[in-house]
Parts: structure tokens; C-alpha cells; sequence
């Protein structure tokens, strides 16, 4: 059995590891899964404290080779995955919802509730003390999730205009701008959709020295960006600590015409409790993202087949290992095209609901990739669930009533005309002039894919191959106020602060002016002159919009003051 396994998974001998868990699971089918993970618990591990839970695994008590654990005790708060994410729930009310989401009147109901949640004319959005606040019921998503968005086009119509209502209330016109930077692609995880897993001998592995990362965050900054996500694979040659010296290198990197990183997210694999606090001690992370990838565990183990990545238990608890070690500013992401995107949107709903209830605090942040082609990933170029564009643009909308507080994310994964569709339906931040290779960022104008000839030897292919100054011209022209703006975060409004100005709108006071500055300081030192000139006159409309005299005024003067060579002014 064990031989077939390998020849017919194309396993190395040396990944076995990662199959034990399965190959125990399988020859152990008749032992009820309770007792059989309390007796493995036991004699794995007979020093651990009596008050471990049962169902923490191997790797969920040990960590990885790339995060060893070292904080057991706190382990014992980490609670039943399963717990989290409810499939049965899942896919009872999604049977249960099929009929009421042909009801137009029932529909539209929910529509309206969703708005009013948004504007928290209710009292329990009114009341909920901090920056989440979930619109809609699990039911209430499910059914806008099986409406047909074939067959009815006018629901559907409408539901993006909710969305797009719903996102203007929230967020203005303001789109946050960021870019991705990757230290390393070696990986010893065989996912079979990404570019890095560790079967693609296609894949020239890089690891950047510090210098490398410092040239590489230079050149970000050249193009303008202010926020950089920082991302790695997971493998022993690439250690926690060489990840750590380089968030703190670019955290302090410069480069001429004022460039600086006033914001740094990572997206790396999960961590244990105690490399966790050391994260957060740098004081130079913002958002500690995980995608779960599918909150399907039969489909995910099908896609994750060996390496510490295929623990569904070790990756879907990571943030409740976050909040144990005082990071509470976490980003939730689902693959789209793993399994059925009405399932994946709920498993993220669900896990959303979790952390609120058993933390007071949602995610910050929810992305919402689909699969692109990579060179030596077959399941990119085979998807098993291909989300078609309707379907694409009716889940943001649905996640946009559904946590109408929560930033959404859209990569460069889609096309700029998928891009222009969901900004109008809530898409918050964009990446824009992305790379996704180590080392990739350069001074020329052409593109990545254009040079490298396919665009699909990263980690996964772009869509959108702009570059950052294209992107700024065609937001502007299209209305919308691309922001660099860190304001919030760096003067602690977050969280019930945050929501207090939420509440009263006069969190417009603060990201609109800010965002207004950020884009003034990119048109003078970054922008070409068709940018500048488009740049300019947006702000001399969106000033007017300002209704505050007083604000307006102080605004001017820092407007001023960047003018005459200040930066890094806000509210």
C-alpha cells in the first residue's frame, strides 16, 4: 500500500512524513476519531500538560521545521477545529436555501437588511464595539449565494448595487494601493495549484540575501507604493529568523524622492504562538494573512499532498494562535476553483463569525483569488471548480453585504477589466505593479510577463501587467482616489475606535483628506506628467467635497506644506 501511494502521488521517499497522517487515518477507520486522537495524543507526547486538548495535532503541538512551537501552555486555549468551520452547516443551509433564493421579494429583503446593517441602522450593529460587524446571517448569505445568476439577471443587477451602495458609504471613492514582496520560493509543501510547490523542477529557487530584499523594497518604492506584502514559502533552508531580519530591513529601507514603507503585511505560513510574538515585536507589521486555501477538508486534502501545509488543523487555527499572541489585525483568503465557491464563501463567513465571537475581533482584511495557470502546477491548468466571471462578481458582492466593514482584497491574478467590475461592488485594496518571483522588481517600463515570455513561472500568472503609474492614471480618470494612506493604524484607530468614527461617518474626515495627501505626494515625486495632470484636478474636485471649514482649511495647509517638500502629513 504504502509503495502505491508513493508511486502514484509522485511522493519522494523523503516527503513520507506528510502521508503518515493519513495512511494512520485510513488503517484506523474503526476506531471512533475521538478516542483514537486522545490515544495518539498520549503517546506522542506523555510530558505535554495534562490540559492539552485531544485534537490538537502532531504539528499543531510541535509546529514545523520552519516554526518550531514553543509555548505549549497556551495551547490548551486553542480550540476544536471543527468547531470553526462547520460543514455540515455549511452545506445543509445551502440545500436548505435553494428555494428561497428563487423568491424575488425574499431577496430583496435581505438587500435591503444588508444596507441598513452597513449604515448600522440597527441596534446590533450600533452596539457591537469593534470593526467588524457581519451584515447578514449565514442563512441570509446562503441564499443570495444560490440565486441564479443566469436566470435573473435583475436580482443579480441589484445585488451588485447594494454592494457597490454599500462600499460607497463605507469607503468613499478611496482604492488602497499595495505591492507584494517575495523573499523566497523554495517550499517543501506539494500544493498542486502553486508555482513553488516543491515537485516543480521547472521552478529556478531563489532565496534573497538581506541586501537583495533591501534592493527589492528600493525598487517598490520607486514606483510609489508605501505599503509592501511580504511573502515566503515555507522550507528548513529558509528560516523564520532570515524572514524576521528582513521584514526589519525593509521596515527601515529608504530610497531617493522620499520612498519608505509606511506599512508592512505579511502573508507567510503559519507560525507557532511563540515566533508569533516575536512577529509582533518588531512593531512593523500591520496584517498577518493566511489563505485557508479550500475550507473543504476532503478537497483540501486532496490538493495538499504532503508537507507540514497539509494539516487543515495547523493552518485553519492559525489565528486563533495569532490572538494568543497579541496579533488581533489578521487577513482571511479562499482560493477560488479549489471546490464550490458557495461553500468556500460561507467557510469564510464562518471563520470570520469565529473570530469575532471568541475574540471581539473580525478580520481585518478577506481576499479572493482564483486560480491562475503556473508552470509545473497541474491543478492550475485542470481547475475542479472554475468560477466563471458572473459567478466571480456575485460572490464579492455577496461578502461585501455580508461583512461590510471587513477590507477586501483583489490581486493582479484578475484582468484589469474583472478589476474596473468589482471595484464598482467592493473591492477595497488592489495590488498594483506586481511581481510574483524573488528578486523580479526591476527599474524597466515593460512588464514581468512580457519579458519572461508566458507569465507563468512565478507562482501563479498575471492578469493584469500594468505598471503602478498606469493603474493610478486609470483609477483617476475612472473617479477613484488611489490611497497610500496608514493613518488609522499608526494613530491606534482601530478596532472600537475605529468604530466609533465609523458609526458617526466621520472616519471620512480622516481617510479622505489622508488618502487626498498620499496622492499628492505620489503626483509630485512619481507620476508621469498625463497622471499629474489627471491627479491634480481630482483633488482640486474632491477639496470642494470637504465640508468642514475648518478641516478644509488645515487640509490646504498640509496640502501646501507637501508642496513645499513636507511628506508623510495626516489627520
Amino acid at each position: 500500500m504504502l509503495s502505491h501511494l508513493l508511486r502514484t502521488n509522485s511522493v519522494s521517499t523523503g516527503a513520507l512524513g506528510g502521508l503518515l497522517p493519513s495512511i494512520i487515518s485510513a488503517a484506523s477507520s474503526s476506531v471512533p476519531t475521538s478516542t483514537f486522537s486522545r490515544s495518539l495524543s498520549e503517546k506522542t507526547t506523555p510530558k505535554l500538560p495534562k490540559d492539552i486538548p485531544y485534537f490538537l495535532t502532531k504539528q499543531m503541538r510541535q509546529g514545523s521545521a520552519w516554526s518550531p512551537e514553543k509555548d505549549l501552555e497556551s495551547l490548551a486555549k486553542v480550540p476544536d477545529p471543527r468547531s470553526i468551520i462547520r460543514e455540515d452547516e455549511i452545506n445543509r443551509l445551502l440545500e436548505e436555501t435553494k428555494q428561497d433564493a428563487k423568491d424575488p421579494v425574499k431577496v430583496r429583503a435581505i438587500l435591503a437588511k444588508a444596507y441598513d446593517n452597513a449604515l448600522l441602522k440597527t441596534p446590533e450593529t450600533c452596539n457591537a464595539a469593534d470593526e467588524f460587524v457581519q451584515g447578514l446571517t449565514l442563512r441570509e448569505a446562503a441564499i443570495l449565494l444560490n440565486v441564479d445568476e443566469e436566470k435573473e439577471p435583475d436580482l443579480m443587477r441589484e445585488l451588485e448595487e447594494t454592494a457597490f451602495a454599500i462600499k460607497e458609504k463605507i469607503y468613499g471613492n478611496r482604492i488602497v494601493l499595495f505591492a507584494p514582496l517575495y523573499t523566497a520560493n523554495k517550499c517543501s509543501n506539494y500544493c498542486t495549484y502553486c508555482g513553488f510547490n516543491c515537485e516543480n523542477e521547472e521552478m529556478d529557487r531563489v532565496t534573497l540575501s538581506t541586501e537583495e530584499v533591501i534592493q527589492d523594497a528600493k525598487q517598490i518604492q520607486r514606483t510609489g507604493h508605501k505599503r509592501i506584502l511580504m511573502l515566503c514559502g515555507e522550507h528548513p533552508d529558509y528560516t523564520f529568523d532570515q524572514f524576521l531580519d528582513a521584514v526589519k530591513a525593509v521596515s527601515k529601507t529608504t530610497s531617493e524622492h522620499n520612498g519608505e514603507t509606511r506599512r508592512i503585511n505579511v502573508e507567510i505560513p503559519p507560525v507557532g504562538i511563540s515566533d508569533m510574538r516575536r512577529l509582533k515585536a518588531t512593531d512593523s507589521v500591520g496584517t498577518f494573512t493566511v489563505f485557508q486555501e479550500t475550507y473543504h477538508r476532503e478537497t483540501y486534502d486532496k490538493f495538499h499532498l504532503y508537507g507540514p501545509k497539509a494539516d487543515y488543523d495547523w493552518r485553519v487555527t492559525v489565528f486563533d494562535r495569532c490572538q494568543l499572541a497579541g496579533i488581533d489585525d489578521v487577513g482571511l483568503g479562499a482560493l477560488f476553483g479549489l471546490y464550490d465557491y458557495r461553500f468556500e464563501v460561507l467557510g469564510l463567513l464562518q471563520h470570520a463569525e469565529h473570530l469575532d465571537k471568541t475574540y471581539g475581533a473580525g478580520p481585518h482584511t478577506i481576499s479572493i483569488p482564483r486560480i491562475q495557470p503556473a508552470a509545473g502546477a497541474p491543478t492550475s491548468s485542470d481547475i475542479p471548480y472554475p468560477v466563471n466571471d458572473k459567478q466571480f462578481r456575485k460572490l464579492v458582492a455577496v461578502l461585501r453585504c455580508a461583512v461590510p466593514y471587513t477590507g477586501m482584497i483583489l490581486s493582479t491574478r484578475e484582468s484589469p477589466e474583472m478589476r474596473h467590475h468589482l471595484i464598482d461592488m467592493g473591492i477595497s485594496q488592489l495590488s498594483a505593479g506586481s511581481r510574483t518571483e524573488p528578486g523580479s522588481y526591476d527599474s524597466a517600463e515593460e512588464t514581468h510577463n512580457d519579458k519572461e515570455g508566458t507569465g507563468t513561472e512565478g507562482q501563479f500568472a498575471l492578469s493584469d501587467t500594468r505598471t503602478m503609474d498606469e493603474i493610478v492614471r486609470d483609477l483617476l480618470e475612472r473617479g477613484f482616489l488611489p490611497s497610500w494612506c496608514t493613518a488609522c493604524y499608526r494613530q491606534a484607530r482601530t478596532g472600537e475606535t475605529f468604530m466609533g468614527f465609523a458609526k458617526s461617518g466621520a472616519i471620512h474626515n480622516y481617510c479622505h483628506p489622508n488618502g487626498l495627501l498620499t496622492l499628492a505626494e505620489y503626483l509630485i515625486d512619481y507620476a508621469s506628467p498625463k497622471t499629474a495632470e489627471a491627479g491634480w484636478k481630482l483633488i482640486e474636485k474632491e477639496t470642494e467635497t470637504i465640508t468642514s471649514e475648518p478641516r478644509k482649511k488645515a487640509f490646504k495647509r498640509k496640502l501646501d506644506a507637501i508642496k513645499n517638500g513636507k511628506r508623510d502629513l495626516y489627520f
